[in-house]
């Protein structure tokens, strides 16, 4: 990154500063070492309740990257129109039934709630790699509609909670590209929409957010797997399709969850030794071979999240530390 582009960054205050040594401190605080959590989908409902459950347990806060067509059951497919796609049709499907759907308007109540993250996944989870920003405009304003008017859509108005409109109207400030396909009108779009972070990008290692006018770019890292340690993209699927081809092999969860495991705690203690730059994890509301993922989750968050200067946080929780991170630092600077 070149002396000029950077100074702009800073000011922006979008990216924290020059990383801390092993032994600096910002004032008397140690740097945190954040680990953020991301769920794209967000769809069967006992899954949802698990992962609340999960955080509950290990003190992590998530995020939850939301595919909107889980708001309509499948006999309302037709009020969905994907750009450049015939009218009703979705790559992951609709929720099967109206009573299906009031649970998970629930359930994303609750995470609210409980301090949990909601983020846009857009809806019929297509690759939008050369959608225009108009594409995607249309796109989230039908994300945003299917929110604002879910309980009345599921014919439940009255039960809506009061602070619903707000939530929708404010507090939905990310958005993952399914695919990590994210075209050049994407940004122009987000911005437009009000967005203040985006997580669709990849990096080679554990990266600090980019700043791209007034958006906050955070990429799930590269990191080392298995015994040859090959890089692999920290997601339950990428892991998944190394392992078994994307194919479930249960007699050998144990040991795809061990593995996993192991990168987890490795690129962790890389960081947490280190620069401490923060460490992504991506994941679906699908239990892929036979649940390793997700229970290797719950162990890496169970042995980590209470350790001394860790924070497990959703992305819009680590802007706000990286912010003031830089703040802090600006100022010793």
């Amino acid at each position: 990154m070149s002396s000029r582009i950077l100074p702009s960054l800073l000011a922006a205050g979008l990216i924290a500063g020059p990383a801390l040594a092993k032994d600096d401190t910002i004032g008397t605080t140690k740097r945190k070492q954040l680990v953020i959590v991301s769920f794209d989908g967000a769809h069967d409902n006992l899954l949802w309740e698990k992962s609340r459950a999960m955080a509950k347990r290990t003190g992590a806060h998530f995020t939850y990257f939301l595919s909107c067509t889980f708001l309509f059951p499948k006999d309302e497919r037709a009020k969905y129109q994907a750009p450049h796609e015939k009218r009703g049709r979705s790559n992951v499907g609709f929720s099967p039934d109206r009573e299906d759907t009031i649970l998970r308007l629930g359930e994303i109540w609750l995470a609210k709630l409980e301090g949990h993250d909601i983020g846009s996944h857009g809806c019929g989870h297509f690759d939008g790699g050369k959608w225009s920003a108009d594409d995607w405009k249309a796109e989230f304003a039908f994300f945003h509609e299917a929110l604002k008017n879910g309980w009345k859509n599921a014919g439940v108005g009255e039960r809506e909670p009061a602070d619903w409109q707000r939530f929708v109207k404010e507090d939905i400030k990310g958005f993952r590209a399914p695919y990590f396909s994210a075209g050049s009108g994407l940004v122009k779009a987000l911005e437009a929409n009000g967005f203040t972070y985006d997580a669709s990008l990849v990096s080679k290692g554990p990266a600090m957010p980019v700043a791209s006018g007034a958006l906050a770019r955070f990429a799930l890292p590269l990191v080392p797997e298995g015994d040859a340690q090959r890089p692999v993209i920290a997601m339950d699927y990428n892991l998944y399709v190394r392992h078994s081809k994307g194919k479930e092999k249960p007699e050998k969860s144990a040991a795809f969850e061990e593995s996993t495991l192991k990168a987890y705690r490795d690129a962790f203690a890389k960081q947490y030794d280190g620069d401490r730059i923060p460490l992504q994890l991506g994941f679906h509301f699908v239990e892929m071979n036979a649940g390793a993922y997700w229970r290797a989750l719950d162990r890496f968050l169970t042995e980590t999240c209470g350790e001394k200067d860790v924070a497990c946080v959703s992305y819009v929780e680590a802007m706000d530390i990286l912010a003031k991170e830089k703040r802090a630092t600006g100022a010793a600077l």
